[in-house]
């Protein structure tokens, strides 16, 4: 997400801001062979219906793993179209690497459902003489988490391997405040003494730099990683295109699939694809804040939980009428939600859609998530069925042609 107020609200002026994931339950038509796992903990719990296969799991490893940071999405999103190909009629891409899986082109009414690809990252913005390297953000980064960490610069060359460096404890000087990470102090080391020894690895101003960490599976119950913002949402999108076919269902609309680029940095691509499509109506999935672990305040952030279900926004972009037809799906369905109001904007690509084009019935699921903007990302693993069984019902219920207006 852009970094925001909340994590409805991405952008970085408005880091504070909170954001809401939809949970709700699937029906319990069949899936998939591997869908009827109950894992719900409590007794009183609807049952769990499970929608994530081994094989779309191995294929949301990959695609997590693989770097894909703002303006630089395409090798992620040619991945992404290798897996939705055979669920969609066909595709598009867009100049700057926006994806699009379609489902009955022809139809007059366009539903379009969509994420975002794009992964925060850093610039290679300074070399020094000696060989060090400082950085500029690439989306929200954040610069706390960064001493220590290693990562990928990426070359026309290849991969070159660097660290964040941080002095050591020991000559940091005793009983004086310590100086805390900022972007003026972070650097890069990539083993070499010298600027010309840097620049003939093919390392210069404006090299795109990721972080090397990758996907885990932590305690059979959560996902970890990083950019499950929001590579989680264009995941579950694909997912219910999968569903869509394996389950034979045929919409009476067109449907487009979107993994748009470049939100991290002001919803961008999503900008320029509602402008393309021009669609009826618009779901946009993407993550919010897990509120339960330390030093979150619940009365500004509210209360939300990993594995407690997709959260349902409340912003002026957020069109009512088709947020009820999301609540009812979910209720219809026994799919968990939770509910999130976010000030003024959601700080995601829901803004983009929704002021677009005269005005675009649109809508918000978020999916829970901890530790924002980091390497450990974590996500439910209910959660993300429940997401992709939230859109998929939704979708179900609209009709062609529908009229979400508030007066008519």
């Amino acid at each position: 997400m852009v970094i925001q107020c909340a994590k409805n609200n991405h952008s970085l002026n408005q880091l504070n801001q909170p954001i809401t994931i939809f949970a709700f339950p699937v029906q319990t038509e069949v899936f998939n062979k591997n869908m009827a796992k109950k894992t719900s903990e409590t007794a009183d719990a609807p049952k769990h219906v499970a929608v994530v296969t081994d094989a779309s799991l191995e294929f949301f490893r990959n695609y997590i793993n693989n770097p894909s940071p703002t303006g630089f999405e395409w090798k992620g999103q040619q991945l992404w179209l290798d897996y939705i190909n055979p669920y969609i009629d066909e595709h598009y891409v867009d100049n700057y690497g926006t994806a699009v899986g379609i489902i009955n082109k022809d139809a007059p009414y366009k539903v379009v459902i969509e994420a975002h690809a794009d992964e925060i990252s850093w610039f290679v913005n300074y070399i020094t003489n000696d060989g060090l390297i400082y950085v500029i953000r690439n989306g929200g980064s954040d610069h706390q988490i960064a001493p220590s960490k290693r990562v990928d610069i990426h070359t026309d060359n290849g991969i070159v391997k660097a660290v964040f460096g941080w002095p050591a404890i020991h000559t940091r000087s005793a009983g004086e405040k310590e100086e805390a990470p900022t972007l003026k102090n972070i650097f890069l080391d990539c083993g070499c003494t010298t600027k010309e020894e840097v620049e003939k690895l093919g390392i210069h101003v404006g090299c795109v730099i990721t972080y090397e960490d990758e996907f885990m599976v932590l305690n059979d119950r959560y996902y970890v990683g990083r950019a499950l913002d929001n590579r989680a949402g264009g995941f579950m999108i694909a997912e219910v295109a999968r569903l869509l076919k394996e389950n034979k269902k045929k919409l009476p609309f067109g449907l487009y699939i979107v993994n748009a680029v470049q939100e991290e940095i002001g919803l961008r691509g999503a900008e320029m694809i509602a402008h393309h499509i021009k669609p009826n109506v618009a779901i946009v999935t993407d993550v919010t804040h897990d509120t339960q672990t330390p030093m979150i305040n619940k009365i500004t952030q509210g209360d939300l939980a990993c594995g407690k279900g997709p959260v349902v926004s409340y912003a002026p972009a957020v069109q009512n009428n088709l947020n009820k037809l999301l609540i009812e799906s979910a209720q219809n369905a026994n799919i968990p939600f939770q509910r999130q109001a976010s000030s003024r904007s959601t700080g995601t690509d829901t803004d983009a859609f929704a002021y677009s084009n005269d005005g675009v019935p649109s809508a918000l699921i978020s999916l829970p998530l901890r530790y924002m903007h980091t390497t450990v990302e974590m996500i439910h693993k209910e959660d993300v069925d429940n997401v992709i069984r939230m859109i998929y019902e939704t979708l179900l219920n609209i009709k062609a042609g529908q009229d979400f207006r508030y007066i008519k």
